[in-house]
């Protein structure tokens, strides 16, 4: 069975996951612990970051390489379009999404749990203790702010990584008003790729993601609830409904398989 290393709140692990849905490949989710769990994955794979996609003996790194991996190994339900335009318009939106939505979405993300203490202590794991859910939502918004600019995440650098998401998004609009797909009439890597990297603006609604339910259908304040990028937000929706399967079976990194249950 393929595997896959992973963070369940990363939008590049989205992105494969629901491409391996979309492929109906069937695939073990490995959660990486952050740092400990990093080096192991280095050591096996040769990087350090997540996704990493194991078959057989095989190891992949980087979303995008998997994608083109798994077009290649398994060509059932391709992504990657044949035809030159389609294939050409494909990879630039997917590329353009990988460095557009996704690091804008990590700021804009990071800008909304510093102000929303609520939301902060919400994605903490189910079996955190509850004094330590209260000191996380009790911290000043304004501290976290102070500390993230000196890592590029700080007010500014999220004012900035807003506005952007938002003409990305209008675009978005625009692009699919008369279209079912953002290339062609079947799905490919392009609307995978946005679709997934767009989880941190708006969470699905659904069991998608192991996340608790109340945070479901919910996402960045001004963006997730703005219903001028309604339309976008309903095709990723459909997407998902149409392709993304449940959020399945995950094994702890050195662990067995185990059911995750989030309240």
């Amino acid at each position: 069975m393929l595997e896959l290393y992973q963070f369940e709140l990363s939008h590049h692990s989205e992105k494969v996951r629901l491409i391996l849905d979309y492929k109906q490949l069937e695939y073990r989710k490995i959660e990486v612990t952050p740092g400990v769990g990093q080096i192991e994955l280095l050591q096996k794979s040769g990087s350090r970051q997540v996704p990493v996609l194991k078959d057989g003996g095989t190891y992949i790194a980087d979303s995008t390489e998997i994608a083109f991996y798994l077009d290649r190994k398994y060509p059932e339900r391709p992504i990657i379009p044949a035809d030159p335009l389609a294939k050409g318009q494909c990879l630039l939106i997917e590329e353009w999404a990988d460095e557009s939505i996704a690091l804008k979405g990590r700021k804009a993300f990071v800008g909304a749990l510093n102000k929303n203490q609520n939301f902060r202590a919400g994605l903490l794991p189910k079996d955190t203790p509850d004094f330590l859910k209260t000191v996380v939502g009790a911290i000043p918004g304004e501290i976290l702010d102070v500390l993230g600019a000196g890592v590029g995440f700080g007010g500014d650098a999220v004012k900035e990584a807003t506005k952007g998401l938002q003409q990305d998004l209008e675009a978005l609009c625009l692009i699919l008003e008369e279209r079912p797909y953002l290339v062609g009439d079947t799905p490919t890597l392009a609307d995978l790729a946005v679709a997934g990297l767009s989880i941190l603006l708006k969470f699905p609604a659904g069991s998608y993601l192991d996340i608790p339910e109340q945070l479901q259908g919910k996402g960045i304040p001004g963006l997730a609830d703005n219903i001028v990028y309604e339309p976008f937000f309903a095709w990723r929706d459909r997407l998902y409904a149409e392709y993304r399967q449940g959020s399945g079976v995950t094994t702890p990194a050195g662990g067995s398989p185990t059911s995750i249950d989030i309240d």
